[in-house]
């Protein structure tokens, strides 16, 4: 099956064989797993090891999230999130849950983030301490821009928290070069091409000792994933892991390295999209984005405007032809996403592209474009 999906993504058999070994996550076979794939992840993402540090924490990216904003942002402290869709309504939801305080930005869910935006947010009240940013919205497929948004966080002297959790392995970082980061998270199952089970965030280690105490949550408390770290080593964990998952990890960890790393990994996800982007077209049916605002992790449809036109219905015959997606709407009109990412290439895509026709044909959908 073609899992074409925003994560868990297509991987290859070597990684889910890597899943076949048990480990006891104490054993001194296991240490050196779980330490070495810390240590590659913090040169993905840029970091240098007497500054940052890669944390892990048992499940989703969800829980990383939760952890990040528990970890370094005060109970009753403010966090500016740029409204850029279903991602970010989580972020909010998490930080209003956890006793603090979301402030959402309005903008565009079809364009990236504007940095001046953001200025004149911070501007606006100096007491929020954080900006909470989702590098790739899956929700709408833009790809916002750490970078220039961290640019305007560091000039008004507030702090980072990077969504990256479909961003990570294939769009471009470099925490060493924003001081303003408190701290990236991600998981394994996206542009990495691994399994679920485990989440990371590379961190500032001079902020997870300043914020020590701030979680109010034992699980999600990164500073004391650090803390346990420091005393026990990096190739411990402070509760039960999933040392399968970090396994498989290593083994995707090996072909990200053959494969020529982040930018061969984001071509390739680009050619997937593209070929993906102009099939949808070349069949009727519109995507959400513009091309110049489209990025390379996943790609919108709008639901096509026919009587016929049933989302689950067609989920179904695209799996009849062995191509999976979403059978859920989470745009503000309805659409059917399609991921670019996993160990697919962008024969794949032409081959869904042409499901994709023959579903469509089989459901009797004429009228294809949007309303």
């Amino acid at each position: 099956m073609l899992l074409l999906i925003p994560g868990p993504v297509t991987t290859r058999p070597e990684v889910r064989a890597a899943l076949a070994h048990d480990f006891a996550p104490w054993d001194n076979d296991f240490r050196p797993l779980l330490a070495g794939v810390r240590a590659r992840l913090l040169r993905i993402a840029g970091g240098t090891p007497d500054r940052h540090t890669v944390l892990p924490l048992q499940g989703c990216g969800h829980f990383i999230t939760e952890a990040a904003v528990r970890s370094f942002i005060l109970p009753g402290g403010k966090l500016l999130i740029p409204d850029t869709g279903p991602y970010s309504d989580r972020m909010v939801r998490l930080a209003r849950e956890a006793g603090r305080v979301p402030v959402t930005l309005p903008i565009s869910q079809t364009m990236p983030t504007p940095p001046d935006a953001v200025a004149a947010a911070l501007e606006g009240e100096p007491d929020i301490s954080h900006v909470g940013v989702v590098y790739s919205e899956t929700g709408s497929g833009v790809v916002h821009d750490p970078a220039m948004i961290g640019a305007v966080v560091r000039a008004a002297g507030r702090r980072l928290i990077v969504d990256a959790v479909s961003a990570f392995g294939a769009l471009p970082l470099d925490v060493a070069a924003q001081p303003e980061i408190d701290a990236v998270v991600f998981t394994p199952n996206k542009c990495l091409e691994s399994v679920p089970g485990m989440a990371f965030a590379v961190a500032r280690i001079d902020r997870l000792e300043a914020c020590a105490g701030h979680a109010g949550s034992w699980s999600f408390d990164l500073a004391s994933v650090h803390a346990h770290s420091l005393r026990a080593g990096p190739g411990s964990s402070r509760f039960t892991p999933a040392p399968q998952a970090i396994n498989a990890l290593k083994v995707a960890l090996d072909f990200f390295d053959a494969e020529g790393g982040q930018p061969a990994r984001l071509a390739r996800y680009t050619e997937n999209m593209r070929v993906l982007y102009d099939g949808v077209l070349s069949i009727g049916l519109e995507p959400c984005l513009a091309p110049e605002h489209q990025g390379p992790i996943i790609v919108n449809v709008h639901a096509p405007d026919d009587p016929a036109w049933d989302l689950q219905r067609f989920v179904d015959a695209l799996k009849r032809r062995g191509v999976l997606i979403s059978n859920f709407y989470n745009t503000p009109t309805p659409s059917f996403r399609v991921g670019c990412i996993g160990a697919i290439m962008p024969d794949d895509m032409s081959r869904a592209v042409g499901a994709m026709a023959e579903a469509l044909n089989e459901l009797g959908i004429n009228r294809r474009r949007a309303a």
